[in-house]
Protein backbone atom coordinates (compact mmCIF):
# COMPACT_ATOMS: atom_id res chain seq x y z
CA UNK A 1 0.00 0.00 0.00
CA UNK A 2 1.33 3.33 -1.04
CA UNK A 3 2.06 6.22 1.55
CA UNK A 4 -0.39 8.54 1.52
CA UNK A 5 -3.39 5.96 0.50
CA UNK A 6 -7.27 6.51 1.76
CA UNK A 7 -8.61 3.13 2.58
CA UNK A 8 -12.40 2.68 2.96
CA UNK A 9 -12.54 -0.18 5.24
CA UNK A 10 -16.23 -1.85 6.95
CA UNK A 11 -15.56 -3.36 10.38
CA UNK A 12 -18.20 -3.30 13.29
CA UNK A 13 -21.61 -2.56 10.54
CA UNK A 14 -19.79 1.21 9.10
CA UNK A 15 -17.51 2.16 6.81
CA UNK A 16 -14.56 3.50 8.40
CA UNK A 17 -12.56 5.99 5.95
CA UNK A 18 -9.01 5.43 7.43
CA UNK A 19 -5.35 6.83 5.75
CA UNK A 20 -2.10 5.39 5.63
CA UNK A 21 0.87 6.87 5.50
CA UNK A 22 4.76 6.61 6.08
CA UNK A 23 7.52 3.88 5.66
CA UNK A 24 7.13 0.92 4.10
CA UNK A 25 7.74 -1.93 6.22
CA UNK A 26 8.16 0.49 9.61
CA UNK A 27 6.40 -0.04 13.19
CA UNK A 28 3.31 1.02 12.67
CA UNK A 29 1.41 3.88 14.90
CA UNK A 30 -2.47 4.58 15.00
CA UNK A 31 -3.82 7.81 15.88
CA UNK A 32 -7.51 8.44 17.48
CA UNK A 33 -9.20 11.72 16.88
CA UNK A 34 -11.13 14.13 19.43
CA UNK A 35 -15.02 14.94 19.01
CA UNK A 36 -15.87 16.77 16.28
CA UNK A 37 -12.41 16.58 14.03
CA UNK A 38 -11.36 14.20 10.92
CA UNK A 39 -8.54 12.60 10.37
CA UNK A 40 -6.50 15.83 9.13
CA UNK A 41 -6.53 16.36 12.66
CA UNK A 42 -2.89 14.83 12.62
CA UNK A 43 -1.37 16.16 9.82
CA UNK A 44 1.53 17.83 11.25
CA UNK A 45 2.00 14.80 13.18
CA UNK A 46 2.41 12.38 10.33
CA UNK A 47 4.52 14.60 8.35
CA UNK A 48 6.84 14.89 11.34
CA UNK A 49 6.88 11.28 12.24
CA UNK A 50 6.19 9.38 8.50
CA UNK A 51 10.21 8.82 7.88
CA UNK A 52 10.21 6.52 11.01
CA UNK A 53 6.93 4.63 11.13
CA UNK A 54 3.77 3.16 9.13
CA UNK A 55 0.77 5.46 10.79
CA UNK A 56 -2.62 4.67 10.40
CA UNK A 57 -5.53 7.27 10.94
CA UNK A 58 -9.07 6.86 10.64
CA UNK A 59 -11.81 8.76 11.25
CA UNK A 60 -13.88 8.19 14.41
CA UNK A 61 -17.70 6.85 13.54
CA UNK A 62 -20.14 9.28 12.34
CA UNK A 63 -16.84 11.88 11.80
CA UNK A 64 -15.22 12.89 8.73
CA UNK A 65 -15.79 10.55 5.91
CA UNK A 66 -17.06 7.91 8.12
CA UNK A 67 -20.64 6.17 8.04
CA UNK A 68 -23.13 8.09 10.79
CA UNK A 69 -24.16 5.13 13.16
CA UNK A 70 -27.58 4.47 14.02
CA UNK A 71 -27.37 4.12 17.73
CA UNK A 72 -25.19 6.12 20.50
CA UNK A 73 -21.75 5.16 20.97
CA UNK A 74 -19.79 3.70 24.45
CA UNK A 75 -16.13 4.28 25.06
CA UNK A 76 -16.17 0.56 24.65
CA UNK A 77 -17.79 0.40 20.88
CA UNK A 78 -14.91 2.77 20.55
CA UNK A 79 -12.20 0.60 21.56
CA UNK A 80 -13.84 -2.33 19.69
CA UNK A 81 -13.44 -0.09 16.22
CA UNK A 82 -9.45 0.66 16.79
CA UNK A 83 -9.16 -3.09 17.75
CA UNK A 84 -11.22 -4.00 14.53
CA UNK A 85 -9.04 -1.62 12.68
CA UNK A 86 -6.08 -3.54 13.61
CA UNK A 87 -7.24 -6.55 12.61
CA UNK A 88 -8.29 -5.58 9.31
CA UNK A 89 -5.14 -3.54 8.30
CA UNK A 90 -3.13 -6.92 9.97
CA UNK A 91 -1.45 -4.90 12.28
CA UNK A 92 0.27 -6.98 15.05
CA UNK A 93 1.52 -4.65 17.32
CA UNK A 94 1.02 -0.77 16.90
CA UNK A 95 2.13 2.71 19.67
CA UNK A 96 -1.25 4.49 19.50
CA UNK A 97 -1.68 8.00 20.20
CA UNK A 98 -5.49 9.62 20.88
CA UNK A 99 -6.51 13.06 21.75
CA UNK A 100 -9.48 13.69 24.16
CA UNK A 101 -11.68 11.11 23.08
CA UNK A 102 -8.95 9.49 21.55
CA UNK A 103 -7.32 9.43 25.04
CA UNK A 104 -9.92 7.75 26.12
CA UNK A 105 -9.80 5.01 23.68
CA UNK A 106 -6.31 4.67 24.15
CA UNK A 107 -6.67 3.70 27.79
CA UNK A 108 -9.19 1.42 26.84
CA UNK A 109 -7.49 -0.31 24.37
CA UNK A 110 -4.24 -0.46 26.03
CA UNK A 111 -6.25 -2.60 28.75
CA UNK A 112 -7.75 -4.70 26.03
CA UNK A 113 -4.69 -5.65 24.24
CA UNK A 114 -1.87 -5.42 26.45
CA UNK A 115 0.27 -8.01 23.79
CA UNK A 116 -0.53 -5.35 21.11
CA UNK A 117 -0.21 -2.19 21.89
CA UNK A 118 3.32 -1.40 23.30
CA UNK A 119 3.34 2.28 23.92
CA UNK A 120 0.12 4.82 24.40
CA UNK A 121 0.27 8.72 24.06
CA UNK A 122 -2.95 9.74 25.87
CA UNK A 123 -3.40 13.76 25.58
CA UNK A 124 -5.52 16.44 26.91
CA UNK A 125 -8.57 13.40 28.15
CA UNK A 126 -9.62 11.68 30.99
CA UNK A 127 -9.98 8.31 31.67
CA UNK A 128 -13.44 9.13 33.29
CA UNK A 129 -16.36 11.33 33.04
CA UNK A 130 -16.64 14.06 35.25
CA UNK A 131 -19.91 14.51 37.21
CA UNK A 132 -21.41 17.26 35.61
CA UNK A 133 -20.97 15.72 31.71
CA UNK A 134 -24.02 14.12 31.32
CA UNK A 135 -25.98 17.53 31.51
CA UNK A 136 -22.98 19.67 29.64
CA UNK A 137 -22.86 17.03 26.70
CA UNK A 138 -26.74 17.16 26.95
CA UNK A 139 -26.92 20.93 26.59
CA UNK A 140 -24.16 20.62 23.31
CA UNK A 141 -26.65 17.96 21.64
CA UNK A 142 -29.67 19.52 21.93
CA UNK A 143 -27.74 23.31 20.68
CA UNK A 144 -26.65 21.13 17.75
CA UNK A 145 -30.05 19.96 16.92
CA UNK A 146 -31.41 23.00 17.81
CA UNK A 147 -28.81 25.09 15.16
CA UNK A 148 -26.65 22.52 13.48
CA UNK A 149 -22.74 21.98 13.92
CA UNK A 150 -22.43 25.26 13.06
CA UNK A 151 -23.85 26.01 16.71
CA UNK A 152 -20.99 24.57 18.24
CA UNK A 153 -18.13 26.23 16.02
CA UNK A 154 -17.68 29.39 18.58
CA UNK A 155 -18.11 27.81 21.79
CA UNK A 156 -16.15 24.94 21.12
CA UNK A 157 -13.67 26.85 19.56
CA UNK A 158 -13.54 29.00 22.66
CA UNK A 159 -13.94 26.08 24.68
CA UNK A 160 -10.64 24.66 23.40
CA UNK A 161 -7.92 27.54 23.42
CA UNK A 162 -6.97 30.48 25.05
CA UNK A 163 -8.51 33.53 24.20
CA UNK A 164 -5.23 34.99 22.63
CA UNK A 165 -5.05 31.94 20.44
CA UNK A 166 -8.57 32.56 19.36
CA UNK A 167 -8.01 36.10 18.78
CA UNK A 168 -4.89 35.92 16.72
CA UNK A 169 -6.79 33.97 14.44
CA UNK A 170 -4.90 32.02 11.61
CA UNK A 171 -5.00 28.65 9.35
CA UNK A 172 -4.70 26.66 12.35
CA UNK A 173 -7.81 27.66 13.67
CA UNK A 174 -9.94 28.27 10.59
CA UNK A 175 -8.90 23.99 10.19
CA UNK A 176 -10.52 23.69 13.71
CA UNK A 177 -13.29 25.10 12.43
CA UNK A 178 -14.21 23.78 9.62
CA UNK A 179 -13.94 20.55 10.91
CA UNK A 180 -16.10 21.06 13.67
CA UNK A 181 -18.71 22.70 11.22
CA UNK A 182 -18.21 19.69 9.01
CA UNK A 183 -18.84 17.12 11.06
CA UNK A 184 -22.03 15.29 10.99
CA UNK A 185 -24.93 15.90 13.54
CA UNK A 186 -25.54 12.04 14.01
CA UNK A 187 -22.23 11.02 14.03
CA UNK A 188 -21.32 13.89 17.02
CA UNK A 189 -24.20 13.16 19.07
CA UNK A 190 -23.45 9.42 18.98
CA UNK A 191 -19.68 9.98 20.14
CA UNK A 192 -20.99 12.53 22.65
CA UNK A 193 -23.22 10.30 24.19
CA UNK A 194 -19.89 8.04 24.88
CA UNK A 195 -18.30 10.84 26.82
CA UNK A 196 -21.54 11.05 28.76
CA UNK A 197 -20.75 8.48 31.05
CA UNK A 198 -18.09 6.22 31.50
CA UNK A 199 -15.15 5.24 33.77
CA UNK A 200 -12.01 3.55 32.95
CA UNK A 201 -10.32 4.44 35.96
CA UNK A 202 -10.37 0.98 37.21
CA UNK A 203 -8.16 -0.23 33.85
CA UNK A 204 -5.27 2.26 34.58
CA UNK A 205 -3.20 0.15 37.63
CA UNK A 206 -3.37 -2.73 35.32
CA UNK A 207 -1.95 -0.74 32.44
CA UNK A 208 1.16 -2.78 30.88
CA UNK A 209 2.46 -0.56 27.85
CA UNK A 210 4.65 2.66 28.62
CA UNK A 211 2.24 5.69 28.21
CA UNK A 212 3.15 8.90 27.65
CA UNK A 213 0.38 11.98 29.15
CA UNK A 214 0.44 15.43 27.19
CA UNK A 215 -1.73 18.41 28.52
CA UNK A 216 -1.96 21.89 27.62
CA UNK A 217 -1.35 24.06 31.16
CA UNK A 218 -4.18 26.68 29.94
CA UNK A 219 -6.54 23.17 29.92
CA UNK A 220 -8.78 24.11 32.53
CA UNK A 221 -8.70 21.48 35.25
CA UNK A 222 -7.23 18.75 32.95
CA UNK A 223 -4.08 19.21 33.87
CA UNK A 224 -4.18 18.43 37.75
CA UNK A 225 -6.36 15.24 36.48
CA UNK A 226 -4.13 14.04 34.25
CA UNK A 227 -1.58 14.22 36.67
CA UNK A 228 -3.53 12.13 39.00
CA UNK A 229 -4.05 9.43 36.16
CA UNK A 230 -0.49 9.60 35.61
CA UNK A 231 0.16 8.74 38.78
CA UNK A 232 -2.02 5.42 39.03
CA UNK A 233 -0.46 4.10 35.28
CA UNK A 234 2.57 2.10 36.77
CA UNK A 235 5.32 3.28 33.85
CA UNK A 236 3.76 6.91 32.94
CA UNK A 237 5.35 10.16 32.41
CA UNK A 238 3.24 13.44 32.27
CA UNK A 239 4.58 16.61 30.17
CA UNK A 240 2.21 19.88 30.52
CA UNK A 241 2.52 22.34 27.48
CA UNK A 242 2.12 25.64 29.48
CA UNK A 243 -0.02 28.00 27.72
CA UNK A 244 -1.62 25.19 25.45
CA UNK A 245 -5.30 24.37 25.66
CA UNK A 246 -7.24 21.66 24.68
CA UNK A 247 -6.03 20.95 20.98
CA UNK A 248 -2.29 20.55 21.81
CA UNK A 249 -0.98 19.37 19.15
CA UNK A 250 -2.87 21.97 16.29
CA UNK A 251 -1.92 24.60 18.57
CA UNK A 252 1.81 24.02 19.77
CA UNK A 253 3.12 21.43 17.26
CA UNK A 254 6.70 22.25 17.58
CA UNK A 255 6.99 21.13 21.66
CA UNK A 256 4.31 18.70 21.33
CA UNK A 257 6.36 17.22 18.47
CA UNK A 258 9.48 17.33 20.11
CA UNK A 259 7.59 15.31 22.84
CA UNK A 260 6.16 12.76 21.09
CA UNK A 261 9.04 11.86 18.52
CA UNK A 262 11.17 11.51 21.57
CA UNK A 263 8.98 8.88 23.86
CA UNK A 264 8.49 7.09 20.72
Amino acid sequence: MAAGTDVTVRVNGLAFHCRVDGKEDAEWLVFSNSLMTDLSLWDGQVEFLATRFRILRYDQRGHGATEVPDRPATIETLVEDAASLLDAFGIARARFIGISLGAATAFGIAARLPERITRIVACDGLASSPPNSAAAWQERIDLAAAEGMQGLVEPTVNRWFPPEFVAAGGPALAHVRAMIRNTPLGGFAACARALQNYDLSPLLPGLVPPALLVVGGADGALPQAMRAIAARIPRADLIEIPGAGHLVNIQAPGEFNRALGSFL
